[in-house]
Protein backbone atom coordinates (compact mmCIF):
# COMPACT_ATOMS: atom_id res chain seq x y z
CA UNK A 1 0.00 0.00 0.00
CA UNK A 2 1.30 3.49 -0.87
CA UNK A 3 0.54 6.16 1.66
CA UNK A 4 -0.45 9.60 0.32
CA UNK A 5 2.04 12.39 0.91
CA UNK A 6 2.35 16.01 -0.13
CA UNK A 7 5.74 17.00 1.22
CA UNK A 8 9.24 15.60 1.22
CA UNK A 9 8.95 14.85 4.93
CA UNK A 10 5.64 13.04 4.47
CA UNK A 11 7.07 11.14 1.52
CA UNK A 12 9.98 9.84 3.60
CA UNK A 13 7.67 9.05 6.51
CA UNK A 14 5.39 7.17 4.16
CA UNK A 15 8.29 4.92 3.21
CA UNK A 16 9.16 3.98 6.78
CA UNK A 17 8.49 0.35 7.53
CA UNK A 18 8.52 -0.62 3.86
CA UNK A 19 11.11 -2.13 1.55
CA UNK A 20 11.03 1.14 -0.37
CA UNK A 21 12.42 2.96 2.66
CA UNK A 22 15.51 0.77 2.85
CA UNK A 23 16.16 1.19 -0.89
CA UNK A 24 15.44 4.93 -0.81
CA UNK A 25 17.65 5.39 2.26
CA UNK A 26 20.60 3.50 0.80
CA UNK A 27 19.99 0.39 2.90
CA UNK A 28 19.17 -2.10 0.16
CA UNK A 29 22.31 -4.16 0.82
CA UNK A 30 21.39 -4.42 4.50
CA UNK A 31 17.79 -5.38 3.69
CA UNK A 32 19.02 -8.04 1.27
CA UNK A 33 21.35 -9.41 3.95
CA UNK A 34 18.44 -9.69 6.38
CA UNK A 35 16.43 -11.60 3.80
CA UNK A 36 19.35 -13.95 3.06
CA UNK A 37 19.97 -14.61 6.74
CA UNK A 38 16.32 -15.41 7.38
CA UNK A 39 16.40 -18.11 4.71
CA UNK A 40 19.08 -20.13 6.57
CA UNK A 41 18.53 -22.22 9.72
CA UNK A 42 19.57 -20.21 12.75
CA UNK A 43 22.65 -21.34 14.64
CA UNK A 44 22.77 -20.21 18.30
CA UNK A 45 25.66 -17.91 19.12
CA UNK A 46 25.53 -18.08 22.92
CA UNK A 47 23.63 -21.16 24.06
CA UNK A 48 25.15 -24.63 23.90
CA UNK A 49 23.30 -27.38 22.01
CA UNK A 50 21.85 -28.74 25.26
CA UNK A 51 20.77 -25.29 26.41
CA UNK A 52 19.32 -24.63 22.97
CA UNK A 53 17.16 -27.78 23.15
CA UNK A 54 15.90 -26.73 26.59
CA UNK A 55 15.09 -23.24 25.34
CA UNK A 56 13.14 -24.46 22.32
CA UNK A 57 11.09 -26.88 24.42
CA UNK A 58 10.39 -24.31 27.14
CA UNK A 59 9.36 -21.57 24.69
CA UNK A 60 6.97 -24.01 23.00
CA UNK A 61 5.32 -24.78 26.35
CA UNK A 62 5.15 -21.18 27.58
CA UNK A 63 3.58 -20.00 24.32
CA UNK A 64 1.85 -23.13 22.98
CA UNK A 65 0.43 -23.66 19.52
CA UNK A 66 -3.32 -23.44 19.11
CA UNK A 67 -5.93 -22.73 16.46
CA UNK A 68 -4.70 -19.14 16.21
CA UNK A 69 -1.05 -19.80 15.45
CA UNK A 70 2.21 -21.69 16.09
CA UNK A 71 4.14 -22.04 19.34
CA UNK A 72 6.86 -19.77 20.67
CA UNK A 73 9.69 -21.92 19.34
CA UNK A 74 8.32 -21.87 15.80
CA UNK A 75 7.81 -18.11 16.10
CA UNK A 76 11.52 -17.68 16.84
CA UNK A 77 11.50 -16.80 20.56
CA UNK A 78 14.64 -18.94 21.20
CA UNK A 79 16.52 -17.08 18.45
CA UNK A 80 15.39 -13.76 19.92
CA UNK A 81 16.66 -14.78 23.37
CA UNK A 82 19.96 -16.09 22.01
CA UNK A 83 20.59 -12.82 20.17
CA UNK A 84 19.77 -10.86 23.32
CA UNK A 85 22.44 -12.68 25.31
CA UNK A 86 25.21 -11.01 23.27
CA UNK A 87 23.83 -7.50 23.71
CA UNK A 88 24.42 -5.03 26.60
CA UNK A 89 21.12 -6.31 28.02
CA UNK A 90 22.40 -9.89 28.11
CA UNK A 91 25.61 -8.80 29.82
CA UNK A 92 23.69 -6.78 32.40
CA UNK A 93 25.32 -3.55 31.25
CA UNK A 94 21.99 -1.72 31.37
CA UNK A 95 21.41 -2.57 35.04
CA UNK A 96 22.94 -1.52 38.33
CA UNK A 97 24.94 -4.66 39.12
CA UNK A 98 26.90 -3.68 42.23
CA UNK A 99 26.11 -4.99 45.69
CA UNK A 100 24.68 -5.45 48.14
CA UNK A 101 22.55 -8.27 46.71
CA UNK A 102 19.64 -9.03 49.00
CA UNK A 103 16.18 -10.49 48.65
CA UNK A 104 13.62 -7.75 48.29
CA UNK A 105 10.00 -7.05 47.52
CA UNK A 106 8.93 -7.55 43.88
CA UNK A 107 8.54 -3.80 43.38
CA UNK A 108 12.27 -3.38 43.96
CA UNK A 109 13.02 -5.27 40.77
CA UNK A 110 15.81 -7.68 39.95
CA UNK A 111 18.14 -8.25 42.91
CA UNK A 112 20.58 -10.99 41.80
CA UNK A 113 24.23 -10.56 40.90
CA UNK A 114 23.86 -12.53 37.65
CA UNK A 115 23.31 -10.83 34.28
CA UNK A 116 20.67 -12.54 32.09
CA UNK A 117 23.17 -14.66 30.14
CA UNK A 118 24.62 -16.14 33.34
CA UNK A 119 21.17 -16.55 34.87
CA UNK A 120 20.10 -18.62 31.86
CA UNK A 121 23.27 -20.72 31.86
CA UNK A 122 23.11 -21.63 35.52
CA UNK A 123 19.35 -22.10 35.63
CA UNK A 124 19.11 -24.32 32.53
CA UNK A 125 21.86 -26.58 33.85
CA UNK A 126 20.11 -26.87 37.21
CA UNK A 127 16.68 -27.36 35.56
CA UNK A 128 17.98 -30.23 33.46
CA UNK A 129 19.62 -31.78 36.53
CA UNK A 130 16.32 -31.52 38.39
CA UNK A 131 14.46 -33.12 35.47
CA UNK A 132 16.97 -36.00 35.36
CA UNK A 133 16.61 -36.52 39.10
CA UNK A 134 12.82 -36.44 38.90
CA UNK A 135 12.16 -38.19 35.57
CA UNK A 136 15.48 -39.60 34.43
CA UNK A 137 15.60 -37.35 31.35
CA UNK A 138 16.58 -33.84 30.32
CA UNK A 139 13.79 -31.28 30.17
CA UNK A 140 13.59 -31.36 26.37
CA UNK A 141 13.28 -35.17 26.39
CA UNK A 142 10.19 -35.14 28.62
CA UNK A 143 6.63 -35.41 27.38
CA UNK A 144 4.97 -32.00 26.90
CA UNK A 145 2.68 -32.61 29.88
CA UNK A 146 5.71 -33.29 32.11
CA UNK A 147 7.45 -30.19 30.78
CA UNK A 148 4.40 -28.10 31.67
CA UNK A 149 4.29 -29.60 35.15
CA UNK A 150 7.96 -28.81 35.68
CA UNK A 151 7.55 -25.23 34.49
CA UNK A 152 4.64 -24.82 36.91
CA UNK A 153 6.92 -26.03 39.69
CA UNK A 154 9.45 -23.39 38.74
CA UNK A 155 6.75 -20.73 38.51
CA UNK A 156 5.58 -21.45 42.06
CA UNK A 157 9.06 -20.57 43.29
CA UNK A 158 9.36 -23.28 45.93
CA UNK A 159 12.86 -24.38 44.95
CA UNK A 160 16.25 -23.10 43.84
CA UNK A 161 17.97 -23.70 40.53
CA UNK A 162 21.51 -23.43 41.73
CA UNK A 163 21.90 -19.86 42.97
CA UNK A 164 18.74 -18.71 41.19
CA UNK A 165 15.23 -18.85 42.66
CA UNK A 166 13.16 -20.98 40.29
CA UNK A 167 10.44 -18.33 40.15
CA UNK A 168 12.96 -15.69 39.05
CA UNK A 169 14.19 -17.92 36.24
CA UNK A 170 10.66 -18.74 35.13
CA UNK A 171 9.65 -15.08 35.01
CA UNK A 172 12.80 -14.20 33.05
CA UNK A 173 12.08 -16.99 30.58
CA UNK A 174 8.38 -16.11 30.29
CA UNK A 175 9.08 -12.42 29.74
CA UNK A 176 11.77 -13.02 27.11
CA UNK A 177 9.62 -15.62 25.33
CA UNK A 178 6.74 -13.17 24.96
CA UNK A 179 9.12 -10.42 23.88
CA UNK A 180 10.44 -12.75 21.18
CA UNK A 181 6.97 -13.70 19.98
CA UNK A 182 5.83 -10.08 19.66
CA UNK A 183 9.08 -8.28 18.76
CA UNK A 184 9.94 -6.93 15.35
CA UNK A 185 11.33 -9.81 13.23
CA UNK A 186 14.54 -7.80 12.94
CA UNK A 187 15.45 -9.17 16.38
CA UNK A 188 14.94 -12.81 15.49
CA UNK A 189 11.43 -13.57 16.73
CA UNK A 190 7.88 -13.08 15.44
CA UNK A 191 8.59 -15.24 12.37
CA UNK A 192 6.33 -14.38 9.46
CA UNK A 193 4.91 -11.57 11.63
CA UNK A 194 2.52 -14.18 13.02
CA UNK A 195 2.66 -12.64 16.50
CA UNK A 196 1.51 -9.30 15.16
CA UNK A 197 -1.14 -10.98 13.03
CA UNK A 198 -2.51 -12.58 16.19
CA UNK A 199 -2.84 -9.15 17.82
CA UNK A 200 -3.93 -7.26 14.71
CA UNK A 201 -0.92 -4.98 15.24
CA UNK A 202 0.10 -2.85 12.20
CA UNK A 203 3.82 -3.04 12.98
CA UNK A 204 6.16 -0.38 11.64
CA UNK A 205 3.71 1.31 9.29
CA UNK A 206 4.39 5.03 9.26
CA UNK A 207 0.78 6.11 9.48
CA UNK A 208 -2.24 4.30 10.85
CA UNK A 209 -3.84 7.23 12.68
CA UNK A 210 -7.04 6.90 10.66
CA UNK A 211 -7.82 3.81 12.76
CA UNK A 212 -6.92 5.20 16.18
CA UNK A 213 -9.81 5.53 18.66
CA UNK A 214 -12.16 3.42 16.55
CA UNK A 215 -13.18 0.99 19.22
CA UNK A 216 -13.86 -2.48 17.85
CA UNK A 217 -12.97 -1.56 14.26
CA UNK A 218 -10.46 -4.05 12.79
CA UNK A 219 -7.31 -2.69 11.19
CA UNK A 220 -7.73 -3.52 7.48
CA UNK A 221 -4.07 -3.98 6.48
CA UNK A 222 -1.46 -6.55 7.43
CA UNK A 223 1.61 -5.64 9.52
CA UNK A 224 4.95 -4.42 8.16
CA UNK A 225 8.30 -4.97 9.86
CA UNK A 226 11.13 -2.47 10.17
CA UNK A 227 12.97 -4.19 7.32
CA UNK A 228 9.90 -4.09 5.06
CA UNK A 229 8.72 -7.67 5.55
CA UNK A 230 4.96 -8.12 5.19
CA UNK A 231 2.69 -10.89 6.41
Amino acid sequence: MKLPSSTRRNFTAGLLGSTSFWIYGGHKVWADALQSESSRPYQPQYFTSEEWRFLNAACARIFPADAHGPDGAVLGAPEFIDRQMNTPYGHGELWYMSGPFRSGAPNLGYQLSLPPRDLYRQSIEAANAYARQLKGQRFDELEPSDQIALLKTFEQGKMMLGAVPAHTFFEQLRQNTLEGVFSDPLYGGNKGLAGWMLLGFPGARADFMDWVNQKGAPYPFGPVSISGETA
